[in-house]
């Protein structure tokens, strides 16, 4: 039986306007915007699942397993896009590339939403990488190939379409988030999965409007090709690929790979594959591969004439700037998250508590109103033609509504209890049985929250601390409410009787359930707690705040070179951590928890996102500009390597967060991301002169 699909006819792309584009550039739109919904809501919460205790599904992991995970995870995010896109070229086409991405990464997130064991974990995971790798190189290439014949039109399109890359963003971080936080992260994960989903199926029924583009691989006709053969830099054409050539590229992704993956697998499972004859190889395979890297970059560049080569040495020095920023840029889902989570005092009362909320609403609501506004001028010229896609996303769109509006309306209706429970007080020992006292020659104590499940003994010493749990729950003074330690930090939480009744069958036979009973002792007025993931948000909010400043003035007369930018931006990323690092001066040595002001990590979003609209919309313009046509295909994927290469590192060096602030300082943890890319930063500005002679007139 045939669809309404089936019968269709395709019509002129370009026929049908919304806003002064044609209405398929906003099926791309939201397509987009669902895909990175899922893909920024399943990071926002990755690692703090990973890090939270097994009482509402966590896994209860030390923080350098988790950012090792983490970092692997966002590094193939970026690797296979080179493979996904080589297939689409040569056999898939860029529709069926998209629809196989976004269906395999539906499935990834349904896997993730599983709690049954880890291998559903790890499954989801690999399904987000693979199908990310055939999704997001094709989207753009689609736009591309629509507009070959309107170039004067693709900078609005693609300003458009990267607007709902960040409106996806921030809504993905924002309710992703606040579910995962706030009922359950199955729930966070599968609200990503869901919209991922919903952008599978529009695009998939609305797929006609496109037409014939990104149907099928694209073909270079013969007198197309003499045309580009003829444009070709000179010398091009005799610098074909040798053996050795493939062969080194060969050992550097191979041995990369294998790093990669190895080295969550060594410190989360314990199996090191690089591990022989009892000595670790880990350093020594990252050594080849980068070795093997470098000579296969060099040997090409040395064949090419004098231009082409100073110019490709332009975009080596670019790419080491990029690995530098995007390895400390990344730090935004991991140790900064951490940071958000335990070290910052995100409790807001009195006048403060209701300016957030007013804020929260209005960020919130605006946003969200004006793409439903687009939404509805899409209906209007889709809608008869394409039914089920409008209905999907119509759908998707009640749903957002649905969800916010019970967001909203839960933290208003949130009522502040502050509780007492009881604890017990060990005195702590040296390892000469010596006891610990502090400055003042007073007891050290640790302190045990007694549980249900807690014996206490005759001689105990036994106190009460008091915490606020802000829940839209009803109690009275002086009723008693069951909290749950979730990081074993003294982050309690409130617990439903269902949640209740889910810890305790989860629970082994006699294991200790954590749950604690507590005593309300007083009610307080206007306080909300903001949850850690919502500082995420601050990066798309300011793109969309800033984006068209900083156009306006690369327009303008005044528009740096590329090298300036680079700096620019480093230092500002710089600036960011420098914040952060000044603020946290008054957390103790070692401490697991704290409560830093938010102003200081708003600051470093700010700065951070400053840095990133100085650097990010550099680098693949000067990848077009700069290298000869054979090489363009191999320098993207370098450019790729490079940004995967910087979010790994974000993860390795994220992990050593506990390590460096238990010897040190949490400020010299955030010292080195404020000195390292701000050093890297002046380090550009420095070499502007050079770069500018080496690119030969390229700007």
């Amino acid at each position: 039986m045939k669809t309404n699909l089936e019968h269709q006819q395709p019509f002129n792309f370009f026929d049908t306007q919304v806003l002064g584009h044609p209405a398929g550039l906003f099926v791309l739109f939201f397509t987009e915007m669902w895909e990175r919904f899922s893909y920024y809501g399943m990071r926002a919460i990755l690692v703090l699942f990973l890090v939270s205790s097994f009482g509402l599904g966590g896994w209860d992991w030390p923080r350098e397993h988790a950012l090792a995970l983490y970092g692997t995870y966002t590094a193939l995010v970026y690797l296979t896009p080179i493979l996904g896109g080589y297939l689409a070229d040569k056999y898939l086409g860029y529709q069926k590339a998209v629809v196989i991405g976004a269906l395999i990464m539906t499935l990834g997130h349904a896997f993730m939403a599983i709690e049954i064991a880890h291998i559903f974990m790890y499954l989801g995971i690999g399904g987000l990488i693979i199908g990310n790798g055939f999704f997001k190189p094709n989207m753009t290439s689609i736009i591309s190939e629509l507009y070959k014949d309107f170039p004067e039109k693709k900078d609005g399109a693609y300003t458009i379409f990267y607007m709902g890359v960040n409106a996806g963003a921030f809504l993905g971080i924002l309710l992703c988030g606040y579910l995962g936080e706030k009922v359950g992260w199955s729930y966070g994960f599968g609200l990503a999965g869901i919209f991922m989903l919903f952008g599978m199926l529009q695009f998939y029924f609305s797929r006609a409007i496109f037409g014939e583009a990104g149907k099928t691989p694209p073909k270079v006709e013969k007198t197309e090709a003499s045309e580009k053969a003829k444009l070709e830099f000179e010398g091009d054409r005799l610098n074909p690929f040798l053996p050795i050539d493939l062969i080194l590229i060969g050992i550097s992704v191979i041995l990369g790979l294998v790093w990669i993956i190895n080295d969550p697998a060594a410190k989360i499972g314990g199996t090191n594959f690089l591990e022989f004859g009892g000595e670790d190889y880990s350093n020594h395979v990252v050594l080849v591969a980068l070795f093997s890297f470098l000579a296969v970059l060099v040997l090409r560049i040395l064949r090419y004439p004098a231009i082409i080569r100073d110019r490709m040495v332009a975009i080596i020095f670019f790419a080491i700037f990029t690995v530098c920023f995007w390895a400390s840029f990344e730090q935004a889902g991991g140790s900064m998250t951490i940071f958000a989570k335990d070290y910052t005092d995100r409790v807001m009362s009195g006048d403060w508590a209701l300016i957030f909320m007013v804020a929260n609403t209005l960020i919130t609501i605006v946003p969200v109103a004006i793409i439903t506004w687009v939404l509805f001028l899409l209906f209007k010229k889709t809608s008869k033609n394409y039914p089920l896609a409008s209905l999907t996303l119509g759908i998707s769109f009640v749903l957002i509504w649905s969800i916010i509006i019970w967001m909203l309306n839960r933290d208003f209706n949130s009522t502040a209890y502050v509780v007492e429970y009881p604890v017990i007080e060990i005195e702590q020992f040296d390892e000469k049985g010596k006891l610990l006292t502090d400055e003042d020659g007073n007891p050290e104590y640790q302190v045990k929250a007694i549980t249900e499940g807690t014996k206490v003994e005759a001689s105990a010493q036994v106190s009460t601390r008091s915490i606020t749990i802000i829940e839209p729950v009803s109690f009275e003074v002086g009723e008693r409410m069951q909290i749950l330690d979730v990081d074993k930090k003294g982050n309690f939480i409130y617990l439903s009787e269902s949640n209740q009744e889910s810890i305790r069958k989860a629970s082994l036979e006699g294991e200790d359930t954590g749950i604690v009973s507590a005593e309300i002792k007083r009610i307080k007025d206007n306080e909300v707690e903001i949850p850690a993931t919502w500082f995420l948000i601050l990066n798309s909010l300011f793109i969309i705040m800033f984006a068209p400043l900083f156009s306006k003035w690369w327009e303008s007369k005044h528009n740096p070179s590329g090298s300036m930018k680079y700096g620019l931006g480093l230092i500002l990323l710089g600036l960011g951590f420098g914040a952060l690092a000044f603020g946290s001066m008054g957390i103790e040595q070692g401490a697991k928890v704290a409560s830093v002001s938010i102003i200081w990590l708003v600051l470093a979003y700010l700065f951070h996102t400053l840095g990133e609209l100085c650097l990010s919309p550099v680098a693949l313009s000067y990848i077009s500009k700069l290298v000869p046509g054979r090489m363009i295909a191999m320098m993207f994927g370098i450019w790729y390597i490079a940004i995967a290469i910087g979010n790994k590192l974000a993860g390795s060096m994220g992990g050593k967060i506990d390590e460096i602030t238990e010897e040190y300082s949490m400020t010299t943890f955030f010292l080195i991301f404020t000195l390292v890319p701000a050093g890297f930063g002046l380090l550009a500005i420095l070499l502007n002169p050079l770069l500018k002679k080496l690119m030969h007139g390229v700007r």
